[in-house]
C-alpha cells in the first residue's frame, strides 16, 4: 500500500470512528455531560466509556491517565478498542456504576464551583461507586439494538467508501486484474 493510500485509509478509519462517536452522542443518555449534565458534550473518557463537556474533561485530565483518559470526539484520532469501549459503556451505564451509592441526585451543575471536588469524589475516591470491581458493562444492561443497527450502517458505509477510494486509485487494467485474480480457480469453490 502506498503512503497516499495509507493516509486515505487512516482518514477513512478516523472518519468512520468520528461518525460512530457522533451517533453515540445522539443516544439520550449521552446528550448530556456524564458529570455536570451540560448539553452537547464533545469530549470523552475512553477508558471510562463516558462523554463529557470541556470543563469536566479538564478535571478528568487533571486526575491523571491512571484514572481517566480523555479525547475530543471531533479533534482526536481514536482506535477501534477505544470506540468499542464507548459503545459498550455510554453515560447511562457509566453512571449506573459510578453513582450507584449516590444518596440523592444532588449533583453540581456546570455553573457551580463544586464540580471539581464532585468529579474527584466520583472517580478518584470512588465514593459513590458500586461495591466490588468494575463490572463488564453487559452486566449493567444490554447494548441498544437500534444503536447497533445505526453503527452497522455507518461501518458498512465506511467500507464502501474505502473500496471506492481503492478502486479510484487504480487504473482500469489494474482493477480488472484484481477482479480476475479474486475469481481465479482457487477462490471459486
Amino acid at each position: 500500500m502506498s503512503t497516499r493510500q495509507a493516509r486515505t485509509a487512516d482518514k477513512s478509519t478516523n472518519d468512520k470512528h468520528t461518525r460512530i462517536l457522533k451517533a453515540l452522542l445522539q443516544k439520550p443518555g449521552n446528550k448530556f455531560c456524564v458529570d455536570c449534565r451540560k448539553k452537547d458534550p464533545r469530549w470523552a473518557s475512553f477508558n471510562l466509556g463516558c462523554f463529557m463537556c470541556i470543563r469536566c474533561s479538564g478535571v478528568h485530565r487533571s486526575m491523571g491517565t491512571h484514572i481517566s483518559k480523555v479525547k475530543s470526539v471531533d479533534l482526536d484520532s481514536w482506535t477501534v478498542e477505544q470506540v468499542e469501549n464507548m459503545i459498550k459503556w455510554g453515560n447511562e451505564k457509566a453512571n449506573m456504576y459510578w453513582e450507584a451509592r449516590l444518596p440523592e441526585r444532588n449533583i453540581p451543575n456546570e455553573s457551580t464551583s463544586g464540580i471539581d471536588p464532585w468529579i474527584r469524589s466520583k472517580y478518584e475516591h470512588k465514593q459513590f461507586a458500586q461495591k466490588g470491581g468494575l463490572p463488564d458493562p453487559s452486566e449493567l444492561g444490554p447494548i441498544d439494538e437500534a444503536m447497533l443497527m445505526d453503527l452497522v450502517r455507518i461501518f458498512t458505509g465506511a467500507l464502501l467508501e474505502a473500496a471506492r477510494a481503492s478502486i479510484d486509485s487504480l487504473d482500469g487494467r489494474a482493477c480488472l486484474n484484481r477482479i480476475v485474480s479474486f475469481y481465479d480457480d482457487d477462490n471459486i469453490k
